[in-house]
Order: C-alpha cells, then sequence, then structure tokens
C-alpha cells in the first residue's frame, strides 16, 4: 500500500467508526431513557439520560484512545480491554432489558443490533487499525531502506566525484606550481635587474640630496645670521623706546610735581590774605574755596575767607566732593 491508499483507508475506518458509534450512542440513549424514567424515584425522571450518557462516554473514550494507540503501535494493557467489553455488555443490557422485562424476544434481538455492531465494530476497528499501523511500519521500513540505498549511492557518486576533482585540482596545483617556479626565477632575474637600477638612482639621488644639504645648511645659516641681526636691531629699537618712555614718564611726573607745588603756593597765597569785609568776585571766590577744600577748612573759615555766604560755600564743597567743582576750576583756569 502507498501512503495514499493508508490514508484512504484510515479516513474510511474513523469515519465508518464515529457514525456506528454516533448512532449506537443516539439509539441507546432514545431506548434506554425511558426506562430509566419508569424505574427513577419519583421526582428524579430528570436524570434519566444521565446512565446512557455516561455509558456511551466511555464507548466514546475506549474507542478514541484504542485508537491513538493502535496508531502509534502501541498496548494499554488488561484493564482497556476491561472496560471495552464492560461497557460493551452494559450497552447491550441497557438496550435489551426493557423488551426482556416484557418477555419480548422479537424486541430483544432488535435492540441487540446496536449494541453488538458498537462491539464488534469497535474490536474490528481496532484490528484495523493495528493492521494499518503494521503496513504504514512495513512501508516506512521499505522506504527507510530504499532511502538508505539511495543515500549509500548518492555518497559512493559523490566521493567518487569529489575523488576525480581531488586529482584534478593535484595535477593543477602541480602545473602552477610549475608555472610559480619558473614565473619566479624569472621574477628573481627581473629583480636583480631592477635592483641594479634602483642602486645607481639611489647614489644619484643621495649624491643630489647631500649638495641639496649643504645648500640649505648655508642658506638656514645666513638666514640665521640675518635674523639675529634683526633680533639685535629689534633689542636696540626696544631699549630706545623704553628709555625714551622713562624720560617721557619722568618729565610728565616733574610737569605734576611742579604743578602741584604751585598749587600749594597758590592756595597759600589765597588762605593767607585772611578774612575779608565784602565779597571777592566769583572766580576768586571759587578759587580761595578749591585751595580751602584742599587744605580741609570748615566752611565757615572758607566763607569769611571769600565773603560770601556759607550757603554758597557749602553748595562748592558738595561739588568738590562730587568732582565737578575740579571740572569748574580747570575750565576757569
Amino acid at each position: 500500500m502507498n501512503a495514499v491508499q493508508i490514508r484512504s483507508a484510515e479516513k474510511a475506518l474513523s469515519v465508518g467508526t464515529w457514525l456506528i458509534v454516533g448512532g449506537a450512542m443516539l439509539f441507546s440513549i432514545l431506548t434506554v431513557t425511558p426506562l430509566m424514567e419508569r424505574h427513577s424515584p419519583k421526582g428524579w425522571e430528570w436524570t434519566a439520560p444521565i446512565l446512557p450518557l455516561v455509558v456511551d462516554a466511555a464507548v466514546v473514550i475506549v474507542v478514541r484512545l484504542d485508537a491513538v494507540l493502535a496508531g502509534m503501535g502501541g498496548h494499554g494493557g488488561r484493564w482497556p480491554i476491561a472496560l471495552r467489553w464492560m461497557t460493551g455488555f452494559m450497552t447491550l443490557a441497557l438496550n435489551v432489558a426493557d423488551s426482556a422485562l416484557k418477555k419480548d424476544l422479537v424486541g430483544a434481538a432488535v435492540h441487540a443490533v446496536a449494541p453488538l455492531l458498537l462491539i464488534v465494530t469497535a474490536e474490528t476497528g481496532l484490528a484495523y487499525r493495528r493492521a494499518i499501523t503494521a503496513a504504514q511500519a512495513a512501508r516506512e521500513a521499505l522506504l527507510k531502506a530504499e532511502r538508505a540505498e539511495r543515500e549509500q549511492a548518492a555518497t559512493e557518486r559523490r566521493e567518487a566525484q569529489e575523488r576525480r576533482v581531488r586529482e584534478e585540482r593535484e595535477h593543477a596545483a602541480q602545473l602552477a606550481r610549475e608555472q610559480r617556479e619558473h614565473e619566479a626565477l624569472i621574477a628573481r632575474e627581473q629583480t636583480a635587474r631592477e635592483e641594479a637600477v634602483r642602486r645607481e638612482e639611489r647614489e644619484r639621488a643621495e649624491a643630489r640630496e647631500s649638495a641639496e644639504r649643504e645648500a640649505r645648511e648655508r642658506r638656514e645659516q645666513m638666514r640665521e645670521q640675518q635674523q639675529a641681526e634683526r633680533e639685535r636691531l629689534e633689542r636696540e629699537a626696544a631699549q630706545r623706546r623704553e628709555r625714551d618712555r622713562l624720560e617721557r614718564e619722568q618729565e610728565v611726573r616733574r610737569q605734576q610735581q611742579e604743578r602741584a607745588e604751585r598749587e600749594a603756593r597758590e592756595r597759600a597765597a589765597l588762605l593767607s590774605a585772611g578774612p575779608v569785609n565784602e565779597k571777592l568776585p566769583e572766580d576768586k571766590a571759587r578759587r580761595v574755596v578749591h585751595a580751602s577744600f584742599g587744605e580741609g577748612l570748615p566752611v565757615r573759615a572758607a566763607a569769611d575767607l571769600c565773603g560770601w555766604s556759607t550757603g554758597w560755600v557749602s553748595a562748592r564743597y558738595q561739588e568738590h566732593r562730587d568732582g565737578t567743582g575740579l571740572v569748574l576750576e580747570s575750565a576757569s583756569s
């Protein structure tokens, strides 16, 4: 049998088995339920379908698990056999019980058809499945053997191909090695000639570089001498600028000192005049206030010296404190 035939047989067996099981379960429920209703306590008639459902569920479990085990090539032992036959006889007994109690042999025979068919179908289906499993195992063994033979043949062909390729590769490698040796000989000769040419060029280049280096050293020495001369000239110029700066600073300090001495003499002259009885001119009064502020005289003393009011003198003192008075004095001077 091929794989298609095996699958077709398994499908036909599965469909037929479940059709018979379903029909037998339906017939059993319809037959046993009235019997259970008559033999149930009053008020519990609604439990009548439970017993046939339980028995039929056991039948379904047995048929299904037997199919699985048979498909796997296994065997459940004695307990599955006991359950299968016990459920079969229970189904048979429940279906013929009503007719047997009425002593109706024809009814008992008619109601025994479905249970007996279920029992025989379960056993036959199990045998069929085991036979299909054995056939499938035999087919798989045959396919495995054929596959092993094909793999062996393919391995032999591959080894032969690899051997031919290896021989061709070794021959090609030998030819390539001889070619490389010949090319290496030619390359060595060419390298020797090129090395001689490079040596001559290197000697000429070294001589040229030596001449350029000497010329560069002479230029570098001249540049260093020029740089040193420039630096000397720059140092002398910087020294001259520094001397000029110092002289200018000394001149500025001398002028500042002379101006300070002159201002001190002017202040002394202004303050030595003493108090006056009338106002001095405003520009002279401002100089007197400036001298008084510089000497730290009080506002009253400054007012006596210039003849102006203390308010006016206080305003000028405030200007000197703010720095504006100095600007005005410089402008008037």
